[in-house]
C-alpha cells in the first residue's frame, strides 16, 4: 500500500499498527538489503499479514512516481523528520509513531522477533 490515507483507515477498522517503510528503493543500498533481506521473505509476509498494515513511501531517484505519491511522501518526511533510509516507523491509526527502527541482521525471524517485543502493550 503506498496510500497513507488508507493505510490509517485501514489501521482503525483492524487495530493493527502501520509498519511504514521510508525508503531510497533505487538507489539507497540499506534499503534495498532490507527488502532483499526480510521485507520479500514468506515468514515476514506471513508476519505482516497478521501483525500490521504495511505501507510504502519511497523516495527514489531514478523512478517515476506520480504528482499525488510525491507530494504525499514528501510531506511526510518533513512531519516524521525522516533524516536518513531506511526508516521505519511503526504508526497508530491517528499516525502517531509507536515505535522507530530499521535495518538490521539476521534475516525476517530477528527483525519480527525485535518488533514484537518493542511494540508489546503499545495503544494503537
Amino acid at each position: 500500500m503506498t496510500d497513507y490515507g488508507a493505510a490509517l483507515a485501514m489501521s482503525k477498522k483492524t487495530g493493527k499498527p502501520i509498519l511504514a517503510d521510508f525508503t531510497g528503493s533505487d538507489w539507497c543500498g540499506w534499503c534495498i538489503r532490507l527488502k532483499k533481506e526480510v521485507f520479500t521473505k514468506p515468514d515476514f509476509a506471513a508476519w505482516a499479514k497478521k501483525n500490521v498494515i504495511l505501507l510504502e513511501l519511497d523516495y527514489p531517484r531514478r523512478t517515476p512516481q506520480s504528482a499525488a505519491i510525491k507530494n504525499q511522501n514528501e510531506g511526510l518526511a518533513a512531519k516524521y523528520k525522516i533524516q536518513g533510509y531506511p526508516t521505519i516507523l511503526f504508526l497508530g491509526s491517528k499516525g502517531q509513531v509507536l515505535w522507530q527502527y530499521g535495518y538490521d541482521e539476521g534475516g525476517p525471524k530477528v527483525w519480527t522477533s525485535k518488533v514484537d517485543k518493542m511494540l508489546k502493550g503499545k495503544k494503537v
